[in-house]
């Protein structure tokens, strides 16, 4: 004949435990289940705030690709003419930029003049 002892020096019984021992063990174990229940929880709202800010930042990123391929488009146009203009007589171009140097300095010699 074996007999189990608590940690109260109370015989166990047929079934290993008290209703003292098992008491605490439920109490320990509803601790934990509400401590796991908690931290489950707290995992649960951050993973929901990661997915809304990984959806705010696709759809940033997808305006912003947008945004790109609109500017590449502009910029594309822009090379295309200035390819042409660079096609053209350069001696045309030449005297573009000396008519715009000319009307430059007159502008800065009439504002410098009237102070």
């Amino acid at each position: 004949l074996t007999v189990v002892f608590t940690g109260d020096g109370a015989a166990a019984g047929s079934y290993g435990y008290t209703n003292s021992g098992y008491s605490v063990y439920e109490e320990e174990n509803d601790r934990l289940t509400e401590s796991l229940r908690t931290k489950v929880s707290a995992i649960k709202s951050l993973s929901i705030e990661i997915g809304t800010e990984v959806k705010n930042q696709n759809k940033i990123l997808s305006e912003m690709e947008n945004d790109f391929d609109s500017t590449g488009g502009l910029l594309g146009a822009t090379m295309g003419r200035l390819r042409t203009l660079s096609r053209g007589s350069q001696t045309k171009l030449l005297c573009y930029m000396m008519l715009f140097s000319l009307f430059v300095f007159f502008v800065i010699y009439w504002i410098i003049k009237l102070r």
